[in-house]
Order: C-alpha cells, then sequence, then structure tokens
C-alpha cells in the first residue's frame, strides 16, 4: 500500500533497493543501467524506479540527506514493501590518513553521533553493522572487476556543519575512515527488520587534506561504485 512518503503498490519495487541520497542519481543509474525501466514515486521528488539489470529485478530509490530521511525510506521498504536488502550508494569525506580521495570505502560498521538508537531502549551501546552476506560479495565483487575497496568503520554524522572543530579528529584516532550522514540508521532499521543492508561508499573529499573531486572525476569513480552494488542486486 502506498505511504505519505511513497506512491509504490504492492509488487512495484523490487527485493533489492540501491539507495543513493541523491533522487536524481536514482535516475541517473535507472536510465543508464536498467532495462524496462517504470518510475514507482515521485512523491516528494524522491524518484524512485524498478528495471532489470541482467535479466534480475532491481530498484533503485534516492534516500535524503541525513539519518532522519533515509530512516523513513529504509524503514518503509522493509516494512511496507518486503524489501530484503537496502544499499546505500553514496559519497563520504575521508578521514583516515591512508584514504585517498577516489577510494571506495565500504562500511563494515557505523559509529553515529546521533541518538538514532535511543528509540529501541537498549541497555547498552548498539554497534550498528552491515550484512557480511552483502559486504563479502561486494568485496569479491570488486576485485572480479579490478576495483580497489577498503573495508571499515565509517562515521554517520548528524552534523554536516559540526561546532565542534575536533570532532573529526578524535574520530579519526579511533581509525573511522570515512564521514557521511546515512548508514547507521540504514543498518539500525535492517537490523530492527531482521532485513539486510550495506553502504559503499566512494571519497569525494577528504576532510584533512582538503582535496576533492572534479565534476567529471565524480562521474567516473560514482559509476564504479553503482556497478559493484548492481552486480550483487
Amino acid at each position: 500500500m502506498a505511504t505519505p512518503h511513497n506512491a509504490a503498490k504492492p509488487g512495484d519495487i523490487a527485493k533489492t533497493v540501491l539507495m543513493p541520497g541523491d533522487p536524481l542519481r536514482a535516475k541517473f543509474i535507472a536510465e543508464t543501467y536498467l532495462e524496462d525501466v517504470v518510475c514507482f514515486n515521485t512523491v516528494r521528488n524522491m524518484l524512485g524506479f524498478t528495471g532489470t539489470y541482467k535479466g534480475k529485478k532491481v530498484s533503485v530509490m534516492g534516500g535524503g540527506m541525513g539519518m532522519p530521511s533515509i530512516g523513513i525510506y529504509s524503514y518503509e521498504l522493509y516494512n511496507f514493501y518486503d524489501v530484503d536488502n537496502i544499499i546505500r550508494i553514496g559519497s563520504a569525506g575521508g578521514i583516515a590518513e591512508d584514504i585517498k580521495v577516489r577510494d571506495i570505502v565500504v562500511g563494515m560498521g557505523a559509529s553515529t553521533n546521533s541518538s538514532y538508537a535511543a528509540q529501541y531502549k537498549l541497555p547498552g551501546t548498539f554497534a550498528p553493522i552491515a550484512d557480511y552476506g552483502l559486504l563479502r560479495k561486494a568485496v569479491e565483487a570488486a576485485e572480479r572487476m579490478n576495483i580497489k575497496t577498503v573495508v571499515g568503520n565509517v562515521l554517520s554524522s548528524d552534523t554536516f556543519y559540526d561546532d565542534n572543530k575536533e570532532a573529526n579528529e578524535l574520530w579519526r584516532k579511533m581509525n573511522v575512515l570515512a564521514v557521511e550522514m546515512e548508514a547507521a540508521a540504514l543498518y539500525m532499521n535492517a537490523a530492527r527488520a531482521n532485513k539486510k543492508a550495506l553502504c559503499i561508499l566512494t571519497i569525494s573529499d577528504h576532510v584533512f587534506t582538503g582535496e576533492s573531486l572534479s565534476a567529471e572525476d565524480r562521474q567516473l569513480s560514482f559509476r564504479e561504485m553503482m556497478e559493484i552494488a548492481l552486480e550483487i542486486a
């Protein structure tokens, strides 16, 4: 059934959904890689599409910026549309010294400064992690495609403009690889729904060096990330 944020009907969405933050990137993936594409959602311009990739039904939908946004969309996909797997494909800022621009980071875990987990009333600290099966498949697919990946812990931050100027340095000393804004909520929603999730990120800039990708480089690098996700969808 339709929700306040998604006009799809039962059966419109595949078991696996690729979820970039930007709905226009979802449109780009659908138009570039999928066949027999149908648009299932335009509500709030959060575009969603279903088609086939190498004969397999795949959906792609924007997730927005930040944990409240991806929290809504992923919750509805898991719980109302019977989606089994969500693969976030997004950009991130490098934190670790040995992480370089254009690296592809696979988020094994997602540390966070968010209080998203408070809703579960747990008697301790929950560690949001990726589904190992999806993670392993992504790394193996990247190896077959001769694409380098770095696997480790990422930071899902509630703040893009953080008033604490030392925050990134503090996360860096704990060997956090990169910072983004969605993975932790996605991983928690997947855990609660007993479903699967993975976050694949392209490093578009580095927090400490100031290095960043050009528009052309972003397009080429992001394609590699998209193709890894499509291969395991």
